[in-house]
């Protein structure tokens, strides 16, 4: 068995999509998971963000947008109108899901996970239907039943033992030996939809690999394969033809784009290798990840945009006291929030963290619990791992710095947004 990634890059239109045909055809034995296309993710949220607001009719506006988006790929696919019925149920569901939900911040992850997943749902339908009119005969699997997570929303982790059972439960007896699933979603306990955190497809993917015992697992990219910087931002960038899972971990932990963070531990403890591979050239070698690969030490560069630093001041002078800390962490786990930098001193704890709609509510706990607390949204954080002197000159001494880490073998920095 092998398990083949696509992006929403990658099937963003009818073109992306009769290139996944293609790579897939004439193979055997083959678990395909598909992320929602395009931009579908960032459409679906915006659906979710009126919701919030409890703009009804903006978000069913926003959802006939979606689903005109949907029906422009699926009428070139097949070359006329043509209505897909499974995609028009999921459709509808969304509808009843705005127009019967009676929305509380309280439940505001649920109801993001519940919005957003349709998003995969879709797409893989439309994928498995288009794929078995070409002759490849496959299976749609419902990854919220194959997958059993935390009870915890938009970041769940998946209990794999449990997962091992209800995959290979709905994969029996089906006849079939290519499958098509949703990455990013599953289900929880009590039988509502989690997702695993944004880009969490090759975490999904990761995941079936094991369960599978999988040969190997391949995702598919618009780019040729590992590269060292972002090719957007650094135009010099540079393709690594083999990296070891260890580094992989720290370079994505750290924010770079190579491959989403818990993926790795999945398929390191089978020792399963993981191919990156350019979406348009099948033949290309690309990239691969695995256990015996030396470590890397050309510089790599990582930039995470979209953060906000906050400066964590103790009223009391006492934030040398350990329990401080937890109070401070606990609080930034409770609702979701990623820390990306720790900076400090006796009295000051300096945090760089992923943007959220509940920053405010986290400072205003953190205030409750004594600390004054500023905020300062719009900043960047910069890792350079393996800096020479060369890039050290060019982004350590910047007027835009506002924090800088350093050790012997990589650089840090928080600076105000600029790229």
């Amino acid at each position: 068995m092998k398990v083949y990634k696509f992006g929403g890059a990658s099937v963003k239109d009818a073109c992306g999509v009769r290139n996944l045909l293609d790579i897939v055809r004439g193979e055997e034995d083959l678990f395909i998971i598909v992320s929602a296309m395009g931009k579908t993710t960032n459409a679906l949220e915006r659906v979710f963000e009126s919701m919030q607001r409890k703009d009804n009719t903006t978000a069913l506006e926003r959802v006939a947008e979606v689903r005109d988006y949907h029906k422009a790929i699926i009428d070139e696919l097949y070359g006329a109108p043509t209505k897909i019925m499974s995609v028009e149920l999921l459709f509808e569901q969304l509808r009843n899901t705005v127009r019967n939900t009676i929305y509380r911040p309280a439940d505001a992850e649920l109801w993001y996970d519940t919005i957003v997943a349709f998003g995969e749902l879709v797409s893989t339908t439309i994928i498995s239907d288009y794929l078995a009119r070409e002759g490849v005969d496959n299976y749609w699997v419902d990854m919220r039943h194959a997958f059993l997570t935390q009870q915890r929303h938009k970041d769940a982790d998946v209990n794999l033992e449990a997962t091992a059972y209800r995959l290979k439960r709905q994969m029996k007896d089906t006849g079939k030996r290519i499958f098509v699933g949703q990455g990013f979603i599953g289900g929880a306990p009590d039988g509502t939809t989690t997702t695993l955190g944004r880009e969490g497809s090759d975490y999904s993917a990761a995941v079936v690999a094991s369960v599978l015992d999988a040969e190997s697992m391949t995702v598919w990219k618009d780019v040729d394969g590992i590269l060292n910087a972002d090719p957007k931002i650094f135009p010099d960038s540079r393709k690594i033809e083999r990296l070891n899972y260890i580094d992989t971990i720290e370079l994505a932990y750290s924010g770079a784009q190579i491959i989403h963070p818990k993926t790795i531990k999945p398929l390191q403890n089978k020792s399963i290798p993981l191919y990156v591979k350019p979406f348009n050239d099948k033949t290309a070698a690309g990239s691969v990840i695995c256990g015996d690969a030396e470590r890397v030490e050309e510089p790599i560069l990582i930039l995470k945009r979209n953060q906000v630093l906050l400066n964590l001041h103790s009223r009391d002078l006492s934030f040398v006291l350990e329990e401080k800390f937890a109070t401070v962490f606990a609080t930034f786990e409770n609702y979701r929030i990623k820390t990306n930098l720790i900076h400090n001193s006796a009295i000051n704890l300096y945090m760089c963290v992923d943007s959220s709609w509940h920053i405010d509510e986290v400072m205003g706990e953190l205030r409750g619990e004594g600390f004054d607390v500023e905020k300062q949204e719009g900043v960047e954080l910069l890792t350079i791992r393996s800096y020479t002197d060369e890039l050290y000159a060019r982004y350590a001494h910047s007027d835009d710095v506002i924090i800088k880490q350093t050790t012997p073998h990589s650089l840090r920095l928080v600076r105000r947004g600029q790229m």
